[in-house]
Parts: structure tokens; C-alpha cells; sequence
């Protein structure tokens, strides 16, 4: 990977992981499909009428606006309602790392480096100690909903790879429009209309931000950057790169929410980032300066 689109690869990151304190506030606000669904709508409106439709069928369109709108960010807003962590919350949706790493590998034939295994195998343990953890910051149900949001967002990125987009910042303004309408209508059912009655009587500033923090930086910016570099690289490159999202997670989160990281936590943190500095060393240190010596041989 170039230097210049890892550094934008890491800010992306950054931007995404201190997101969930900004999911959180809004969250404390307003119902939490609710809060999706108008992230989704301001990042559609009113781009969607000075944006060409891009060239991609409707399918991708739709089955990526609803099943990251809803599977995704309707999942994740609902686990954080249900006790999880802005900071756990953005550790454990990480999963999609090693999920789509899967997906590549077997779905997409891509080659998996012995320097990303390594990673891999070093970063999953720090993951897995995220479920020792006993300081209230994960739930059951909390952890569950956000597994499932995992797989969901391990999805979305093999439909990246598989609709060969030429505009991607289009790409994520049509599809936002597909992820409101369910959401809300998901409300509605497991709440009726009191929670939309909430919003018109009790609406305030922390809700805005968080809803248009989500909409523009987070949604259409980040995604249309972390989407375009999904196009030129292999799940394989750019899904262990999202382990960074859980660190900057937990510390927007100890910033915000004075959420405790030491002990366990802190391991895991240092064994998640360690397992994503270790291919990117690799490739970008050391394969360098193996290749000539290779050659040697060969000559």
C-alpha cells in the first residue's frame, strides 16, 4: 500500500473510531434506529440531487444502503442503548477484521502473506481477552448485537468488491437512501410513535451534533475514502488495518466518558495494535529489502 493512502487509511480509522462517543451522545438523546435513520438521511440529502447517480445496478445500491444502514449502524446504536461501551462498542464490531479476511481468502481467492497471519494471530488474541473483561463496560446482549453488526459490516465490504464502482462518493450518497425508511419503520414497530413524539418535544443541540457528525465526516467522507481504497486493495490489506478503530475508540471514550483502560484492556489494546503494525512493517520495511536478495538467489 502507497504511504500516502495508509496515512489516509489511519485517519479514516481515527475519524471512525472516535465516532462511537459521538453514536453514544446521540444515543442518550433519542432512540437509537432513529438516530441511524437520520444519519442516513442527512448523509443522502440534499447531495443526492447535485450528485450523478453512479453507474452500479440498484441491487448494490439498495442491499448495501439497508444492510449497512440497518445491519451495521441500527445494530450498533441498539447494543450501545443495551449497556455496551462506546469504547468496547468499537472493539468488538473489529470482528469484521478477521471476518472479512475470511471472506477474502475464500470467497475472493485472495492470498493471505505469512506477515498478515502473523498480525492476525496477535491481534485476534487481543480480541479475545475483550471478553475477560469484568468492568461493566460489556453486556451480553450488547456484545451480541454488536457481533452480528460485525458480520453485517463484513458484508457490505465484499459488495464493494464485487460492484466494480467507478464513483464511490455517489455510491454512498444513493445508497443512504435506503437505509432511513427501515430503520424508522423499525421503530415505529417496536415503539409506536412515542419515540418520534420524543424528538420533536425534547430535541437538542448533543442530538444535531451527533447526527450530523455521523451524517457528513463519518458516513459520506469517511466511507467514501476507506470505500475507494477497499476498490484498489485487497480485503486481505485494508481489513486488519480496522483494528486500529477499536484504540481510537477506547480513548474517545476515556476522553469523554472517563471509561477505565488498564489491565486486560489495556493488553488487548497493545496486542490489537501490535498485530496490525506487524504486516504493515513487514511490507513496507522489510519486503523491500528482502526482494533483492531474492533475486540473488534466483540469479
Amino acid at each position: 500500500m502507497k504511504p500516502l493512502h495508509l496515512l489516509l487509511a489511519i485517519a479514516v480509522t481515527c475519524l471512525w473510531g472516535f465516532n462511537f462517543s459521538v453514536i453514544k451522545m446521540g444515543v442518550d438523546n433519542m432512540d437509537p434506529f432513529i438516530l441511524a435513520g437520520l444519519r442516513f438521511t442527512f448523509a443522502a440529502l440534499p447531495l443526492v440531487f447535485f450528485v450523478k447517480r453512479p453507474n452500479v445496478s440498484w441491487f448494490y445500491l439498495i442491499s448495501y444502503g439497508i444492510l449497512f444502514g440497518v445491519g451495521v449502524w441500527g445494530l450498533m446504536s441498539l447494543s450501545m442503548t443495551k449497556g455496551l461501551s462506546a469504547g468496547m462498542a468499537g472493539v468488538i464490531l473489529e470482528l469484521s477484521a478477521f471476518i472479512s479476511v475470511l471472506f477474502g481468502v475464500v470467497l475472493l481467492k485472495e492470498r493471505l502473506s505469512n506477515s498478515a497471519k502473523l498480525g492476525l494471530v496477535i491481534s485476534f488474541t487481543g480480541l479475545a481477552l475483550v471478553f475477560q473483561i469484568e468492568d461493566g463496560s460489556v453486556t451480553v446482549i450488547g456484545a451480541i448485537l454488536a457481533i452480528i453488526a460485525a458480520f453485517s459490516l463484513s458484508t457490505v465490504g465484499l459488495i464493494i468488491k464485487k460492484a466494480n464502482i467507478k464513483d464511490m462518493f455517489a455510491f454512498v450518497v444513493y445508497s443512504s437512501l435506503f437505509a432511513p425508511i427501515p430503520l424508522f419503520t423499525i421503530s415505529l414497530l417496536i415503539n409506536g410513535n412515542v419515540e418520534f413524539i420524543n424528538i420533536i418535544n425534547n430535541f437538542n443541540q448533543l442530538a444535531a451534533i451527533s447526527i450530523l457528525f455521523q451524517a457528513y465526516p463519518t458516513t459520506v467522507v469517511g466511507y467514501w475514502i476507506w470505500n475507494k481504497l477497499l476498490s484498489m486493495y485487497p480485503l486481505t490489506a485494508m481489513a486488519p488495518l480496522k483494528l486500529l478503530i477499536p484504540i481510537f475508540a477506547l480513548l474517545g471514550s476515556f476522553i469523554f466518558y472517563n471509561e477505565s483502560i488498564q489491565g486486560i484492556k489495556l493488553l488487548a489494546c497493545c496486542l490489537i495494535i501490535l498485530g496490525v503494525a506487524v504486516p504493515i512493517f513487514y511490507d513496507l520495511c522489510l519486503s523491500p529489502l528482502l526482494k533483492p536478495s531474492k533475486r540473488l538467489r534466483q540469479n
